[in-house]
C-alpha cells in the first residue's frame, strides 16, 4: 500500500459521509459525500479493495466538493461495502457505506406450469431478518416453556440464545435447558427453539436470540416470568433441609432510619441449584408494591427497598433462600425514628377513577407552617393539574384529570424534611403502569411491563410518538411486555403504552458503558527499500478490538520533537512510505498506533530511521522585479519541499554556500537566503547599468527565471530625517531648512495644513538642494506645524514661539498675613509686564476662582482675595509668574464656639401631620450653618423650610410624616447641634360600626360589609371564622377613603359565618347568614295540565322557574328521562322545555317537571288522524282482461295498520275461490288468479266499517280476445363476431303479445338483447354478437311459432399498439396502454401480472375507449414492480414495469444572488417531493427563523428571505435535506456613497457662524470640503463634523475672506458649488451709558445696548483700557454690555468709555471719598524682650489710606530703627532691636481716628 502526505495545505476531511442504501433489484442506488482539502483531493471509489471504473451502469458525478457514485439497474451482485478514498499532497481520508440490493417482494413467475415458490421475506442475500420472534410468557413454577424464533437471510444465519446477557452455557444452572431446531415449514432460513423443562423461579429473566451472518447481526428478545403456584404442597415437617450456608444463630441486625427516608436491605445468596428467594415481614410474605421494591442488582445480590419509611413499616424483615438442598435465613430489625415535630393528621391512601379527581388532605400543627407537595421525588407546583389549598392548618392537594401515570406515592413535607406519605391508586383500564423512568446501560436489555384489567386486549407501544416493531411486543392475558434487547442510544426516549384513551409513559435513558481503548500493534518492523522508499510492517493487536479500528502512522524528523500524522490504514499489516510523503530531505523515524471509537492505543515506534528525499515542484515562481536606482532587488520563489538550489545571474552561477558575495570584485553584491520552502536572492544597491539582467534558479525538477528593470530614483529628503522641534522667543529670527536629494527640485511649504504665502514676516528661499523658510521676527502666533512637501515625501518642523520671561517686582520677601474668621484677606503680587500669565497656588495646588476665592488682575497687579476667610483657608500661598514665585503665609484665627443653644442633644416626639420646629442659636448673625438628616444634607421644599433670623436658625416641618423620623444636625465648622425626631401614627379607631352587625341574605344576593376607620391609609385585615380571607371572584375587598368593604357579589349559603374587620388597634364584627331561595315553578300556574297532540307530530312541554338558575328533573310515568335525539331537554334563562320532535302514540303518558321545592304534571295524549287513500288518488279506468288472465287491484292507505273491507257488486268479498287479499304495509291488494266472466263487475275497498268511511272503486271487464297468429316468418342470419343481428316478424292483431326464445329458452330483454315493437312488426336484436350467441331464435304468438338460425363468424382481435417497458419512481401514477384492431366486447381483453389476473385493488383501474385499452396504477409501490401483460384470444403483449425508490431531486436549483448592502435577498428552491424538512445554512452555520431571516415552505417550494444584509453576510447559502444539498453564492456589494441632500447657499453677517450641511447615504464615509477649488482642513475657526449620515462644515466668526464658493466631494459624488456671502456688520448704540455717582467702597454698574448680537467691545476708564479681573467685571448678555466696578476708591473717578467698532458711548464716574477709619486696632499694651523686633499693626477702612505713627506725640520717620509698611488697608510699624529706651506710648492716626499702644520692654 502506498500513500503520500505533507505538512503543506490541509489533508482531506469528510464534511458529510455517504449513507447506507437499501434498494430493490433493478432500481438506482446512489451514494453521496462531501470532502474538502487543500489542494482539492482526488476521489476514488473502491469495492472489495479494488478501484471502480466508470461504465454504462456505474458513474461518478461530482459537483465541487460533492462526490457521488450512481449505480443504475442494481443487481444482487452489486451489494457490498463501497469505499470513497480521498487523497492529496497533505494526506488521505476515507469513508464507507453499504449498498443492500433486495429482491422484489412479488417477482414475476415463469410461464411454465411448474413455477418456483416465491422467496419469503429475508430469503434474499442480506443481513438476518427475524420472521417470527420469541414471545414473552408468564408461567407457574414447574411448567414447560418453549421459546422459538425463525430468521431469514442469505447466507443462512447462525443462531444462539442468551439469558440476561450471558450465554446459556455460562448460566450457573442450565441443565434443564435444551436447544432444538425449529419448524421452518418448508421456508428457507434458520430456526432455533429453546426448551426449558420444569421451570424454576430463578429461570425468570430476559432471553435473547441472536442471528449473525456475513452481512450483519439481528436479535429479538422475550421475557419469562415464573410465579409461585397459589397453593404449594407443604414440605415434610420431619425432613430437615440441607442448608446452603449455615443459618444465623445470633440476634438479627438492627437498622435505624428517619421517617420519610428510604431503607435498603441486600442479601447475597449462593447455592446449586440456584436458590429461590422470598422476603417476609413480621412472619408474613411480602409482595412488591409501590413502596416495596424487590429486585436483583448487577452484583447478583437480592435487594428489598422500602421507600419513604413510616412508623407502620417498623418490624422484622427476613430474606429466606431455599433450593432442593436446603434453606437459609437472614433477618434485620427495622426501627423508624419519628420526628418530634409531626403532622397532627397524616395523609391517607386514596383511590380515584381515571379522568376523575383525587383529594389528599393532612393537617399541620400551626397554620403558619409552610408545606410543599411531592410526587415521589418530583416537587409539585400549583397549577390546573395540581390544585393546592391551605385553609388554616389544613393542607389539601387536588389532582385533576387523573391518568394512569398519576398513580404513585405522594408526600407533604414541612420544614426539617418532616413528611407524611400516601398512595394514590388510579382505577382504569391499566392496572400496573410503567415506572416513571428506566435507566439501562448501553448494550443491556430493557424490559417494560404493563398489566391491564381485561385480558386479551390489544395495546399499542410507541417511542417518541412512533410505533415500535411488533417483534419487540408480547401479550398474554392481562400482561403486556416490551423487550428491547441490547439497547443503544437511539433507543432512548419516551416509551408509551396506550390502551384506548388510557396511557402510561416512562422515560427510557440509556447510559454509556465505559470502553477500553484498543491495544497497540505488535511486531513492528522497518525495511529500507530502494528508490527512496521504506517498508513498514506490523501485526494486529491482541486481543483484537471488539469494534472496527484503523492504524494511524506518524513521522518525526531526526533532531525534531514534533510527530506529524502521515495517513491512516484500514486493515493492511504493511505500508510503503515513499519520499513524496515528507516535506524535505532528511532522516525520519516512524511510529504507529491503533484507533477505534473507544480511543487510541499507546504508540509503538519503529526501530531505526530512513533517509527520504521529496520531489520538488514549483508552488510560486519567480516574477520580474522593477526597482529604483540604488535600491535592493529581491527575487523569491516557493517550492513544494525543502531542497537546495542554485541561483544564476546573466547565466553566471552564484555561490550559494556563502550568505553574501560579489559577482566580480567591485561589482554588484548579492545575498542568498533559504527559509523553509522559500528561496530568496537579494541584489544590493543596483545601478542603472544593471537594468535588463536575467536571474535564474535551478534545482532537481525545477528551473525558473525573471528579469530586472531599473528606474530612475525618486526624490527623497536628505535632512531632516525625523521631525524637528524648535523653540524661540518673540522677535527672534527663525530659519527652517530642508535638503532634498535633487538639485533645484521644487518643494512647497505648509503651516498647519495650509500652504504658506510669502510676506514681509515670512520668506521662502531655494538654494540648490536646500529649501529655507525664514521668519525675520517671530511672534507667538507663528507657532505651529510646518511642512516642506515634495513628491510623496515631507519634512516636518514643530515651531514654538514664546514670550520673554516674567519677573516679580513686589513682594520680594515672604509675606505673613494674620486674620480672624470671616475677615477679608487680600494677597497682592506685582509683575514687570502687563498681560503676563500669573497663577496662584495654595499648599502646592493651583487655586481656582469661586465664591470663596476671588482672583483679580489690574495692569501689572494681581490679587487673591478671601472675602470671608475661614480657618481652613489658612495656609501657604504662592504667586507664580514664569519661573519666579512670591510666598504668602496666611493664618486665620477661629472663635471659641459658634453654637449658643442647644448645648445638648434634643429629643422631639410628634404625631403624624403635626408641626415640628427645630431651633439653633449661634453666636454670630452672619454665620452659615448646614442642616443634615441621617447624614445627608437636607433640601428645602414646601415640606421642609429653613429659616434664618439674626442669630437664630430654624428647620420647620409644617406637616411631619412617618418618613421624617431621624436624627437632624445643625452643623457649623466642627460643631453641631443634634435633634432626634420620632414620628408616630395616631391610633386607628373604627368609627362605624361600634356594635356587632347581623346580616341575613338570600342566596345569590349581593352582601356588603362596610367598616369606616379614623384614618384613610390605615391597613385592615378581614377574617372569616378565624381565617384570613383571600380575594377572589366570589369575595371582593374594596377601599374607599376611610371606608373598607367586603363584598360577596353572589352570596351562597356556605358563605355565611362570622366576619371580622381587624384594624390593629380596633375590630368590627359581622354575622352573615345566607339562605337558599325556594325554587318555584312560576308558569304555568296550574300544577296539572291535560294536553292533547296529534301523532306523529312535535310535542313541547314548557315551564318557567324562579330563580333562573334552578335545576329541574323530568319524569315520564315515574321514571326520570334522559336527553336523546328523540327527547330533547332545553334550558334558556328561566324557561325549561321537554321536546319530542317526532312524537308517536307510545309517547303518550304522564310527564312531571320537578324542582327542589315544587313540581308540575303534564298529561299528554296523542290521537291518530283519520285514514285516507293515498294511491291511486282517483278511481282508475275500467280494467278489461281476457278469461284466464290474472287481475290485481291495489291501493295505498295513509296508515299501515288501518282495516279495509272489499266488496264485489255490493257483496263482501270472501277470500278463496280464486280470490286472494293481501296487506303489505299501507298497501292493500285483491288478486284474481284467473279471471272468468263471473269476476266482472264493480269492486270497492272501504276503510273501516263506519258509514261514510272513505272508499275506492275498481271496474273489471272480462271478454274473449281475438285469435293471435304470426303473419311472417323469421329469416336465418349470419354475422361477424361483434356485429349486431336483428330478427323480424309480423303478428296479428297488432297489439298481440309475442314471446321470443333462443335455443328453447325465453329471452329476457337486456343490454345485449333488445326487443322492439312497431305496429304489427316485432324485432329481436342481438347486440355485439359473440361466438356463444350462435343458435336458434324462435318467435311464438298464440298457438303459432316461427324459428331461424343465427350463425356467428369469429373475428381476430389483434393489438396494433403494444405495451412498452415503463420505468417510474415510487409514488407516481402509471398508465399501460394498448390499441386493438377493432373494438372488442367487454372481457375480450384481460390484463395480467406475471401471468396471473390482476388482484382486486383500489389502486388498479382498467378502462376501454373504443380501440384503446388502459391499465391505470395509482401511487405505485415497489411491490408493483414486475411484468404486465394484455391478452386477447388471438394476441398477447408484455412489458416490464420497474419501480425505483422515491428520489428527492431538485427541480429548480438555487441561483446566485448579488445584492447591495442593506437590501434583501430571496433564495428559492423547488424539490420533487412535498413535506421535506431541510436546513438552510450560510457559510456552514445553520440559519434560524428570526426578524432578518424568514424561512418557509409551500408545497414543493422552499423559500429563504434574508433582509438587512451587510458586507459580512456574503458567502455560500446552502439547503440540505437528507442526502440532498444545493448551494448558491450570496454576494453583498458595498452600496456606493451618494449625496442625498447637498449644501445650500448661505448669507451671514460678519462675525456670525456659517454652517454648510450635506447628507450622505452611508454613515461611514469620508467627505472632502473645498473652497474655491482648494481642499479645507480643520482649524480652531473651521470645524468639520460627522453626525451619522450628516456632514457639517462650520465657519466661526465669519469675515470677508470667508466669502466664496464651497463644494463637497465623496467618492465619485460631488455637490455644489454653493455660495457664501458675508455681510458687513453695522453696529450702533441703542442705549447710551449713564453717569454714576457712588461712595468710596461701593460698586458702580454701567450698561450699554448695541444693535447687534455677539459684537465685541472695549471699555476704558480715564483713558485706560479695562480688563476683567479683581474689582472689574465685564460681561455681555446678547446685545447688552455691562461693566461692574466694585470697592470703588477716589482714584477711580473719571470718564468711562465703551467702544464697539465705529460706535461708542461715554459716561462719567464720580466717587465720593469716605472718612478713613480704623477697622482693627493694635493692642493697648504690648510687651517685647530686649533685642527683639516689635510690630504694631492696624487695619483701616480702605486701601491707600494714609496713617501717621507717633511716639510720645512725635511723628516717627522710617529708618534703620523704624520701618513703616503698608499692604492694602493694613499698615504696620516695625521697631528693630528694641531697647529699654524704646519703651513708651505709640500712637497711630488715620484721619480723625487714632489708636494708642503702651510698649513695655523686658530684660536687660
Amino acid at each position: 500500500m502506498k500513500a503520500s502526505s505533507g505538512n503543506q495545505g490541509s489533508p482531506p476531511c469528510f464534511l458529510r459521509f455517504p449513507r447506507p442504501v437499501r434498494v430493490l433489484s433493478g432500481a438506482e442506488a446512489e451514494l453521496k459525500c462531501v470532502v474538502l482539502g487543500e489542494p482539492p483531493p482526488t476521489v476514488v471509489w473502491e469495492k472489495g479493495g479494488q478501484p471502480l471504473a466508470a461504465s454504462e451502469r456505474l458513474s461518478f458525478p461530482a459537483d465541487g466538493a460533492e462526490h457521488g457514485l450512481l449505480l443504475s439497474g442494481a443487481l444482487p451482485t452489486d451489494a457490498g461495502v463501497y469505499v470513497c478514498r480521498a487523497r492529496n499532497a497533505a494526506g488521505e481520508a476515507y469513508a464507507a457505506a453499504a449498498v443492500t440490493v433486495l429482491e422484489p417482494p412479488a417477482p414475476e413467475p415463469e410461464p411454465q406450469p411448474a413455477e418456483r415458490p416465491l422467496s419469503p421475506p429475508g430469503a434474499g442475500e442480506g443481513a438476518p431478518v427475524f420472521l417470527t420472534g420469541p414471545r414473552s410468557q408468564w408461567v407457574l413454577r414447574g411448567a414447560e416453556v418453549v421459546l422459538e424464533c425463525q430468521v431469514g437471510g442469505l447466507p443462512a444465519p447462525t443462531l444462539y440464545w442468551e439469558k440476561d446477557g450471558m450465554a446459556l452455557d455460562e448460566v450457573w444452572d442450565s441443565s434443564h435447558f435444551a436447544l432444538e431446531p425449529g419448524r421452518t415449514e418448508g421456508r428457507p432460513g434458520a430456526s432455533l427453539a429453546l426448551r426449558i423443562l420444569a421451570v424454576r423461579l430463578p429461570d425468570s429473566g430476559v432471553y435473547v436470540c441472536h442471528a449473525r451472518n456475513a452481512h450483519g447481526h439481528a436479535r429479538a428478545g422475550a421475557l419469562l416470568q415464573v410465579h409461585q403456584p397459589p397453593e404449594s404442597p407443604p414440605e415434610d415437617p420431619d425432613e430437615v433441609p440441607k442448608p446452603v450456608v449455615e443459618p444465623l444463630k445470633c440476634a438479627p441486625k438492627t437498622f435505624w432510619v428517619n421517617e420519610g427516608k428510604h431503607a435498603k436491605f441486600r442479601c447475597y445468596v449462593m447455592g446449586k441449584p440456584e436458590p429461590e428467594i422470598e422476603w417476609h415481614w413480621e412472619g408474613r410474605p411480602l409482595l412488591p408494591d409501590r413502596r416495596r421494591l424487590m429486585y436483583r442488582d448487577r452484583g447478583g445480590g437480592f435487594v428489598l427497598k422500602v421507600l419513604y419509611c413510616q412508623a407502620k413499616d417498623r418490624g422484622l424483615y427476613v430474606c429466606a433462600a431455599r433450593n432442593s438442598a436446603g434453606q437459609t435465613l437472614s433477618a434485620v430489625q427495622l426501627h423508624v425514628k419519628e420526628p418530634r415535630f409531626r403532622f397532627t393528621r397524616p395523609l391517607q391512601d386514596v383511590e380515584g377513577r381515571e379522568h376523575g379527581i383525587a383529594v389528599l388532605e393532612c393537617k399541620v400543627p400551626n397554620s403558619r407552617i409552610p408545606t410543599a407537595w411531592f410526587r415521589e421525588d418530583q416537587r409539585l407546583l400549583p397549577c390546573r393539574k395540581y390544585e393546592q389549598i391551605e385553609e388554616g392548618t389544613v393542607r389539601r392537594l387536588i389532582i385533576h384529570r387523573l391518568k394512569a401515570d398519576d398513580e404513585g406515592v405522594y408526600l407533604c413535607e414541612m420544614r426539617g424534611r418532616v413528611r407524611t406519605v400516601a398512595n394514590v391508586t388510579v382505577k382504569g383500564p391499566i392496572l400496573k403502569r410503567l415506572p416513571r423512568k428506566l435507566d439501562v446501560f448501553e448494550g443491556e436489555n430493557a424490559v417494560l411491563l404493563v398489566e391491564t384489567c381485561e385480558a386479551g386486549v390489544e395495546g399499542c407501544w410507541t417511542r417518541d410518538g412512533e410505533d415500535l416493531p411488533a417483534i419487540c411486543q408480547s401479550s398474554s392475558g392481562h400482561m403486556h411486555a416490551l423487550v428491547l434487547p441490547g439497547v443503544t442510544r437511539e433507543d432512548a426516549g419516551e416509551v408509551t403504552f396506550s390502551l384506548g384513551n388510557s396511557h402510561t409513559t416512562t422515560l427510557l435513558r440509556v447510559k454509556c458503558v465505559k470502553h477500553h481503548p484498543p491495544g497497540p500493534p505488535l511486531l513492528v518492523e522497518m525495511f529500507k527499500g530502494h528508490r527512496n522508499t521504506v517498508l513498514l510492517t506490523w501485526k494486529p493487536p491482541e486481543p483484537a478490538p471488539e469494534t472496527p479500528f484503523i492504524y494511524r502512522l506518524e513521522r518525526q524528523e531526526v533532531g525534531s520533537e514534533d510527530w506529524i500524522q502521515c495517513f491512516s490504514i484500514v486493515k493492511a499489516g504493511a505500508v510503503e512510505v515513499p519520499g513524496d510523503c515528507v516535506p524535505s530531505a532528511g532522516d525520519y523515524r516512524f511510529r504507529i498506533c491503533t484507533v477505534s471509537e473507544h480511543g487510541r492505543s499507546p504508540h509503538v515506534v519503529f526501530h531505526g530511521s530512513a533517509h527520504l528525499v521529496p520531489t520538488a515542484r514549483l508552488v510560486a515562481g519567480l516574477e520580474d522585479v522593477q526597482v529604483y536606482d540604488g535600491e535592493d532587488a529581491v527575487f523569491s520563489l516557493l517550492l513544494s519541499t525543502a531542497i537546495q538550489g542554485t541561483w544564476f545571474l546573466n547565466g553566471e552561477e552564484l555561490k550559494s554556500h556563502v550568505p553574501e558575495g560579489e559577482v566580480a570584485p567591485g561589482a554588484l553584491r548579492y545575498r542568498v537566503e533559504k527559509k523553509g520552502l522559500q528561496h530568496t536572492l537579494t541584489l544590493q544597491a543596483v545601478k542603472h547599468q544593471d537594468s535588463g539582467a536575467l536571474v535564474g534558479f535551478s534545482c532537481p525538477g525545477v528551473q525558473d527565471s525573471a528579469a530586472l528593470t531599473i528606474q530612475e530614483s525618486p526624490v527623497h529628503i536628505l535632512s531632516p530625517q525625523d521631525k524637528v522641534s524648535l523653540t524661540f522667543t518673540t522677535s527672534e529670527r527663525v530659519v527652517l531648512t530642508c535638503e532634498l536629494s535633487r538639485v533645484d527640485f521644487p518643494a512647497s511649504w505648509y503651516k498647519d495644513g495650509q500652504q504658506v504665502e510669502e510676506s514681509e514676516s515670512l520668506v521662502v528661499k531655494m538654494d540648490g538642494r536646500k529649501h529655507r523658510l525664514i521668519l525675520p521676527e517671530a511672534q507667538v502666533q507663528d507657532s505651529g506645524e510646518f511642512e516642506c512637501r515634495t513628491e510623496g515625501v515631507s519634512a516636518f518642523f514643530s515651531v514654538t514661539v514664546q514670550d520673554p520671561p516674567v519677573h516679580i517686582l513686589e513682594p520680594r520677601e515672604h509675606v505673613f498675613v494674620h486674620a480672624i474668621t470671616s475677615e477679608c484677606v487680600m494677597l497682592t503680587c506685582e509683575v514687570d509686564r502687563e498681560g503676563a500669565p500669573v497663577y496662584w497656588y495654595k499648599d502646592g495646588q493651583e487655586v481656582e476662582e469661586s465664591d470663596f476665592v476671588v482672583l483679580e488682575s489690574e495692569g501689572t497687579h494681581h490679587r487673591l482675595v478671601l472675602p470671608a476667610a475661614q480657618p481652613p483657608d489658612g495656609g501657604e500661598f504662592q504667586c507664580v509668574a514664569g519661573d519666579e514665585r512670591a510666598y504668602f503665609t496666611v493664618t486665620i484665627t477661629d472663635v471659641s464656639s459658634w453654637i449658643v443653644y442647644p448645648s445638648g442633644k434634643v429629643y422631639v416626639a410628634a404625631v403624624r401631620l403635626e408641626r415640628v420646629v427645630l431651633t439653633c442659636e449661634l453666636c454670630r448673625p452672619w454665620a452659615e450653618v448646614c442642616w443634615t438628616k441621617d447624614g445627608e444634607e437636607v433640601v428645602e421644599s414646601p415640606a421642609l423650610l429653613l429659616q434664618k433670623e439674626d442669630t437664630i436658625r430654624r428647620l420647620v416641618l409644617p406637616a411631619v410624616q412617618l418618613e421624617d423620623s431621624g436624627e437632624y444636625l445643625c452643623e457649623i465648622d466642627d460643631e453641631s447641634a443634634s435633634f432626634t425626631v420620632t414620628v408616630t401614627e395616631p391610633p386607628v379607631r373604627i368609627i362605624y360600626p361600634r356594635d356587632e352587625v347581623t346580616l341575613v341574605a338570600v342566596s345569590l344576593e349581593c352582601v356588603v360589609l362596610t367598616c369606616e376607620l379614623s384614618r384613610e391609609d390605615a391597613p385592615v385585615r378581614w377574617y372569616k371564622d378565624g381565617l384570613e380571607v383571600e380575594e377572589s371572584e366570589a369575595l371582593v375587598l374594596q377601599s374607599d377613603g376611610p371606608r373598607r368593604r367586603l363584598v360577596l357579589p353572589a352570596a351562597q349559603p356556605e358563605d355565611g359565618g362570622e366576619f371580622v374587620c381587624d384594624a390593629g388597634d380596633d375590630s368590627a364584627f359581622f354575622t352573615v347568614t345566607v339562605t337558599a331561595p325556594p325554587e318555584r315553578i312560576v308558569h304555568p300556574a296550574a300544577r296539572s295540565l291535560d294536553l292533547q297532540f296529534g301523532a306523529p307530530g312535535r310535542v313541547e312541554l314548557r315551564c318557567e322557574v324562579a330563580p333562573a338558575g334552578s335545576q329541574v328533573r323530568w319524569y315520564k310515568d315515574g321514571l326520570e328521562v334522559e336527553a336523546s335525539d328523540a327527547l330533547q331537554l332545553g334550558a334558556e334563562g328561566p324557561v325549561r322545555t321537554l321536546t319530542l320532535p317526532h312524537a308517536q302514540p307510545e309517547d303518550a303518558g304522564e310527564y312531571v317537571c320537578e324542582t327542589r321545592d315544587e313540581a308540575i304534571t303534564f298529561n299528554v295524549s296523542l290521537a291518530e288522524p283519520p285514514v285516507q287513500f293515498l294511491a291511486p288518488e282517483a278511481a282508475p279506468s275500467p280494467l278489461c282482461v281476457a278469461p284466464g288472465d290474472p287481475v290485481m287491484l291495489s291501493c295505498e292507505l295513509s296508515r299501515a295498520g288501518a282495516l279495509v273491507f272489499w266488496s264485489h257488486n255490493g257483496r263482501p268479498v270472501q277470500e278463496g275461490e280464486g280470490l286472494e287479499l293481501h296487506a303489505e304495509g299501507p298497501r292493500r291488494v285483491l288478486c284474481i288468479r284467473a279471471a272468468d266472466p263471473a269476476h266482472a263487475g264493480l269492486y270497492t275497498c272501504q276503510s273501516g266499517a263506519a258509514p261514510g268511511a272513505p272508499s275506492l272503486s275498481f271496474t273489471v271487464q272480462v271478454a274473449e280476445p281475438p285469435p293471435v297468429k304470426l303473419v311472417s316468418e323469421l329469416t336465418p342470419l349470419t354475422v361477424h363476431e361483434g356485429d349486431d343481428a336483428t330478427f323480424r316478424c309480423d303478428v296479428s292483431p297488432p297489439d298481440a303479445d309475442i314471446t321470443w326464445l333462443r335455443n328453447g329458452a325465453i329471452v329476457t330483454p337486456g343490454p345485449q338483447l333488445e326487443m322492439a315493437q312497431n305496429g304489427a312488426s316485432r324485432t329481436l336484436t342481438v347486440r355485439g354478437c359473440q361466438l356463444g350467441d350462435a343458435g336458434t331464435v324462435t318467435a311464438r304468438a298464440g298457438g303459432t311459432a316461427t324459428s331461424a338460425r343465427l350463425h356467428v363468424r369469429e373475428t381476430e382481435l389483434l393489438f396494433l399498439r403494444r405495451l412498452q417497458d415503463v420505468r417510474v419512481e415510487e409514488g407516481q401514477d402509471v398508465c399501460l396502454e394498448v390499441e386493438t384492431g377493432r373494438v372488442g366486447a367487454a372481457g375480450t381483453v384481460r390484463w395480467v401480472r406475471g401471468g396471473v389476473p390482476l388482484p382486486s385493488d383500489s389502486r388498479l383501474a382498467t378502462t376501454q375507449d373504443g380501440h384503446v385499452h388502459r391499465l391505470l396504477i395509482h401511487g405505485v409501490v415497489p411491490a408493483d414492480q414486475g411484468t404486465y401483460g394484455c391478452e386477447s384470444h388471438h394476441d398477447r403483449t408484455l412489458a416490464r414495469l420497474s419501480v425505483r425508490p422515491r428520489q428527492l431531486r431538485v427541480l429548480r436549483p438555487l441561483e446566485d444572488v448579488t445584492i447591495t448592502e442593506g437590501g434583501s435577498a430571496t433564495f428559492q428552491l423547488e424539490l420533487s417531493q412535498e413535506g421535506v424538512t431541510g436546513e438552510w445554512a450560510r457559510g456552514g452555520v445553520r440559519l434560524q427563523q428570526g426578524p432578518k431571516c424568514q424561512i418557509h415552505a409551500e408545497g414543493h417550494t422552499h423559500h429563504l428571505v434574508l433582509s438587512g444584509l451587510g458586507l459580512a453576510d456574503s458567502g455560500c447559502i446552502s439547503f440540505t435535506a437528507d442526502a440532498l444539498r444545493c448551494a448558491a453564492r450570496l454576494t453583498v456589494k458595498e452600496a456606493p456613497v451618494t449625496i442625498v441632500q447637498g449644501p445650500q447657499d448661505l448669507e451671514v453677517t460678519e462675525g456670525d457662524t456659517a454652517t454648510f450641511e450635506c447628507q450622505l447615504s452611508q454613515a461611514l464615509a469620508d467627505i472632502t470640503w473645498e473652497k474655491d477649488g482648494r481642499p479645507l482642513t480643520p482649524s480652531p475657526r473651521l470645524r468639520l463634523q460627522a453626525l451619522g449620515t450628516r456632514r457639517l462644515l462650520q465657519l466661526r466668526r465669519c469675515g470677508p475672506m470667508d466669502a466664496g464658493t464651497y463644494s463637497c466631494t465623496v467618492g465619485m459624488a460631488r455637490a455644489g458649488p454653493v455660495h457664501l456671502v458675508v455681510r458687513e456688520r453695522k453696529v450702533s448704540v441703542l442705549s447710551e451709558l449713564r453717569s454714576v455717582h457712588a461712595r468710596e467702597g461701593d460698586g458702580a454698574t454701567f450698561e450699554c445696548t448695541l444693535s447687534e448680537v455677539e459684537t465685541t467691545g472695549s471699555w476704558e476708564l480715564g483713558g485706560r483700557p479695562l480688563r476683567p479681573g479683581g474689582r472689574i467685571r465685564i460681561r455681555q448678555e446678547g446685545k447688552k454690555h455691562f461693566l461692574v466696578l466694585s470697592d470703588l476708591c477716589v482714584e477711580d473717578a473719571g470718564e468711562v468709555r465703551f467702544q464697539a467698532g465705529p460706535a461708542q458711548s461715554v459716561a462719567q464716574l464720580e466717587v465720593e471719598a469716605l472718612p478713613l477709619q480704623m477697622c482693627r486696632r493694635p493692642p493697648r499694651e504690648k510687651t517685647v524682650l530686649v533685642g527683639r523686633r516689635a510690630v504694631l499693626e492696624v487695619t483701616v477702612s480702605r486701601s491707600g489710606g494714609q496713617v501717621c505713627w507717633l511716639r510720645e506725640g512725635i511723628e516717627l520717620c522710617p529708618g534703620d530703627k523704624y520701618e513703616l509698611r503698608s499692604h492694602g488697608p493694613t499698615h504696620s510699624l516695625v521697631i528693630h532691636d528694641v531697647r529699654p529706651e524704646d519703651q513708651g506710648t505709640y500712637c497711630c492716626q488715620a484721619g480723625r481716628d487714632s489708636a494708642h499702644t503702651q510698649l513695655l520692654v523686658e530684660g536687660s
